[in-house]
């Protein structure tokens, strides 16, 4: 048995997110400790076959924490030890905002899935920035910029300049977060004229490696839309998909109804299908999200077309072993289908 399997039913007596600020809390009192170091030599694998080169960046692996897990940039380190390749911090707002009243997290047990509504509560750019600038995290540092509650569109533009300039020193790329269901105002954005005056900004700013991170919920032209800009922007990459306020039928869990954006197992295949529609149609790095708790389900999405993989629901139900285990899974399926690196199996199946 392992360890978490012990520790799981204690946190999951706990509501969603006590037991996510346990976690944290945890990982923060062991970073920066001998802890740190037992943990990344029980957690890391060690294979250049694993390493990745995406955007101006070298990752030791492809596994990677998804925004929301961390958004306050307090614990890159440990999940480094954690075994993971990159962290994606954030959604960070300009300001400090407080997110929705609570409770806004819940577990879907009996379908491996999670529901939040946690309306982007974040400490601010400035503080994260400046948390960002003292660490020295062991891997690619992303942030998830996103726009401020109450700011309406035409000053979108503005405001995620502000953002992006008051975490630019310790960011290593930059996820434009247009597709927030649990905010308000966001389904303004996702439109070509909102998302061009945005990007523009940015790139006025100077804001590079730059990705825009896509909504699961628009229909197929709209997400080409956003494909065509792109290419025609000059973007570097993009994350596929953020969470869905979709409910697939099948959903066991009494929490199913709950409003906000559903995340983990049950978002898997539609993701991977979104995954591949990116891949087909643009040059650049995709990242994967969605109902990765395994390593075959990263395979999947990897085959598909993604350079890189994120997680965070599949850290709740499987623990800390979790990136150890994808990514030995994957040296495994490598060897299996006779690749040599990650980049022979990305895109395989287009």
């Amino acid at each position: 048995m392992r360890p978490y399997d012990i520790a799981k039913p204690v946190l999951f007596s706990l509501p969603a997110e006590t037991a996510h600020s346990v976690v944290h809390t945890l990982l923060e009192t062991a970073q920066g400790t001998p802890i740190t170091s037992a943990m990344a030599r029980r957690y890391t694998v060690t294979d250049d076959r694993l390493a990745v080169s995406a955007f101006g960046q070298d990752f030791a692996n492809p596994v990677g924490v998804a925004a929301g897990f961390d958004k306050n940039a307090t614990v890159p380190t440990a999940l480094a030890a954690l075994g993971f390749g990159f962290v994606e911090v954030g959604g960070v707002t300009a300001e400090p905002q407080t997110g929705n009243a609570r409770p806004r997290m819940f577990r879907l047990q009996e379908d491996g899935g999670l529901i939040n509504r946690m309306g982007l509560n974040n400490e601010g750019a400035a503080a994260v920035g400046e948390r960002l600038a003292a660490t020295d995290a062991p891997f690619p540092v992303g942030v998830n910029i996103a726009k401020s509650e109450h700011v309406d569109t035409d000053a979108a533009p503005a405001d995620y300049r502000e953002t992006y300039e008051r975490v630019a020193a310790g960011g290593d790329f930059f996820v434009v977060n247009v597709s927030c269901p649990n905010s308000q105002g966001f389904e303004e954005l996702q439109n070509r004229a909102a998302m061009t005056a945005i990007f523009e900004e940015l790139q006025d700013a100077g804001a590079t490696p730059l990705l825009v991170k896509l909504s699961p919920d628009l229909p197929d032209p709209a997400v080409e839309d956003t494909l065509d800009l792109v290419t025609e922007l000059g973007l570097d990459g993009v994350v596929a998909t953020n969470t869905t306020t979709e409910r697939p039928e099948g959903l066991r869990s009494p929490n199913a109804g709950e409003t906000g954006g559903l995340s983990g197992k049950p978002i898997e295949d539609s993701a991977t299908r979104t995954v591949r529609f990116v891949a087909e149609r643009v040059d650049v790095p995709v990242v994967g999200v969605g109902g990765i708790d395994s390593a075959e389900s990263a395979y999947r999405k990897i085959r598909a077309g993604a350079a890189l993989v994120q997680l965070y629901t599949g850290l709740v139900y499987e623990g800390p072993s979790l990136a150890r285990d994808i990514n030995a899974g994957i040296l495994e399926r490598l060897e299996r289908d006779g690749f040599d690196s990650i980049d022979g199996a990305v895109g395989a199946d287009l």
